[in-house]
């Protein structure tokens, strides 16, 4: 039987991993529908305008649904996590405030103008209200990661009578584990969207070969991507480096090393065993691991058994960093083919577009392979030597968490399907609309 603390923590989980889908896509998305009226507003050429409207659809689709499920999400700290609140509250409570303040009401208000404001408002105000819905949804991936940065990595406060007290907003906010964060989540958006773009133009272009628009889409999205990958990975190093430095155990229970050893291996593939706190089976290439992390081939990296038994489970930091690595990788070689066809001009091949739409919702899988790593990796603190998660939790009954649970599993099951059938039956739907009619082709 699961108790109340799984349960909760199982349930947050699910809420967490259904809502951070949409703003994945959101973030990046609204600035690449601010590049495409861009470049309408430069060319007046209406291909531009038709890849817009197009994505201004799922967009619209994409941020309801992370409204809804945001909303949803800040009930639980209410209802499953009380203790949260109650002594982090002087610092969740105005990070969250700024959120919806600056970000939220900014996106609502022109969102409206964005879907239905061209030809009612000027065409520069049209634009404006576009970039001003982008700006809203980095606003509030900023606030929020700084409220997620300082769970890990607290700083600018004081513990009085048990509640934490902010002594220094500018600490809190730009505390140390934030800049790498936040850039490594916005790049985590780019290659999303870039990919939700590209496979929906593959599926399109499968369906039309003709079909213009989509055919720009593809191209501005693996172009996109093929620039995006690399940065991502040269930031996903300093993000390492700065957890190694703040947070070891989670750095070792990534790596699988169990004891502090200088030269570590890159373990490539391992069984990790808590029972007998080590590999049962293991691959690796000798002293890489020391010299990704350490810059230095014999360079030291903390074992867990330094950090027992407060260190995170091992196996869902160990398998998860390596499958958001791997997908990475698979998109690196995707988007680097792909642009380098598209540059030389030359057709992409029908197995390749089908390789495209396969990895449509790749992002989705890397997104939350990396969020599971460092959520889990945090534990068994919720906040990082301030607050453990067991001291957090509702003193509610398990018996009723797990019906909620089995509700919300329910309802989020039903939703991603409904999602993921109305894209494709949008992208399908455009197609429809750019078919030639007989009459026109005969003529």
């Amino acid at each position: 039987m699961l108790d109340t603390l799984m349960l909760s923590r199982i349930q947050f989980a699910a809420n967490i991993s259904f809502h951070i889908l949409f703003p994945t896509i959101t973030i990046a998305l609204a600035w690449m529908l601010v590049f495409f009226k861009w470049r309408y507003n430069r060319t007046q050429a209406p291909v531009w305008l038709d890849v817009y409207y197009f994505w201004v659809k799922i967009f619209a689709l994409t941020f309801a649904l992370g409204v809804v499920s945001g909303i949803t999400m800040s009930f639980q700290f209410g209802t499953n996590w009380p203790g949260f609140m109650e002594r982090v509250g002087n610092v969740a409570g105005p990070l969250l405030g700024y959120e919806v303040m600056t970000a939220f009401f900014m996106e609502a208000i022109f969102l409206g103008v964005m879907l239905f404001g061209r030809g009612r408002v000027p065409e520069w105000v049209h634009t404006l209200a576009t970039v001003l819905v982008a700006v809203g949804t980095s606003m509030s991936a900023f606030w929020i990661l700084v409220l997620n940065s300082w769970m890990h990595t607290p700083s600018g406060y004081e513990v009085i009578d048990g509640n934490v007290h902010v002594t220094s907003w500018k600490e809190v906010i730009f505390n140390p584990s934030l800049p790498y964060r936040l850039l490594h989540t916005l790049l985590a958006s780019a290659l999303t969207a870039s990919f939700l773009i590209a496979g929906i133009s593959a599926y399109q272009i499968m369906k039309k070969p003709d079909h213009r628009s989509a055919k720009l889409g593809l191209k501005v999205a693996l172009f996109a991507a093929a620039g995006f990958i690399p940065i991502q990975i040269f930031v996903g190093d300093l993000h390492g480096l700065n957890t190694l430095e703040h947070q070891p155990a989670k750095i070792a229970a990534m790596e699988g090393v169990w004891e502090t050893e200088q030269g570590a291996p890159l373990l490539l593939f391992a069984m990790p065993n808590e029972e007998t706190r080590s590999n049962d089976f293991e691959v690796g290439i000798p002293k890489l691991a020391s010299l990704i992390l350490t810059h230095d081939l014999d360079g030291e990296i903390q074992g867990l058994n330094e950090f027992a038994p407060d260190h995170p489970p091992v196996k869902p930091l160990f398998f998860g960093f390596r499958v958001m690595v791997g997908v990475g990788v698979l998109m690196l070689l995707v988007s680097w083919y792909g642009a380098v066809k598209l540059a030389r001009k030359k057709a992409l091949p029908k197995p390749y577009l089908y390789t495209v739409l396969a990895m449509t919702f790749s992002g989705w899988v890397a997104t939350l392979a990396g969020w599971y790593v460092t959520e889990i990796g945090r534990q068994p603190w919720l906040v990082s030597g301030v607050l453990r998660t067991s001291e957090a939790v509702t003193t509610v009954a398990s018996s009723s968490v797990m019906t909620s649970l089995i509700m919300y599993l329910a309802i989020y099951a039903a939703l991603l399907v409904a999602y993921i059938h109305t894209l494709f039956y949008l992208a399908r739907k455009d197609v429809a609309a750019h078919e030639v009619p007989l009459a026109q082709q005969e003529a």
